[in-house]
């Protein structure tokens, strides 16, 4: 029931647009599965459903494709969530962030293993990140720019 079930939502969020727990569950009822929103959260862990955006400017769920692609979608999106603003000096960028974002900001980096940054380092709404030289920076302060607009 269970295998047949997880079948089931990933077809749905393959085929739909499906951005709430809720409507996962309205359309699995739909479909004849009783299912609670309790279990529904549940199949969502297991199945490793990420939110990506959708092609109206919300969210929805999707399936991810590997264990990599999905940590580096989940990287993504702390840095679009969290970043506000970015500027370099020499080879020094810095990073503005949501209060207390800094910290997942500058980890994300990290796990995305940008070549060009040496080393990060965060306080509770800027981190700084070193590159090797000034045109890294700049590189590096312009990609980061594109993951928030």
């Amino acid at each position: 029931m269970k295998k047949n079930r997880h079948e089931a939502i990933l077809s749905l969020v393959e085929r739909e647009d499906i951005s709430t727990q809720e409507e996962l569950m309205n359309r699995l009822n739909e479909l004849g599965y009783s299912v609670t929103q309790a279990t529904v959260s549940r199949d969502i862990k297991a199945l490793k459903l990420i939110k990506s955006s959708a092609d109206n400017g919300g969210y929805k769920y999707s399936a991810a494709k590997s264990e990599t692609e999905d940590m580096s979608q989940k990287y993504l999106s702390i840095l679009s969530h969290s970043v506000t603003g970015t500027d370099y000096a020499g080879n020094m960028v810095v990073v503005k962030c949501i209060s207390g974002m800094a910290g997942a900001a500058c980890e994300a980096i990290d796990n995305l293993a940008e070549l060009s940054v040496v080393g990060t380092l965060a306080g509770d709404n800027t981190l700084f990140a070193l590159c090797r030289n000034e045109e890294a920076a700049k590189a590096f302060c312009e990609k980061i720019s594109g993951y928030i607009g």
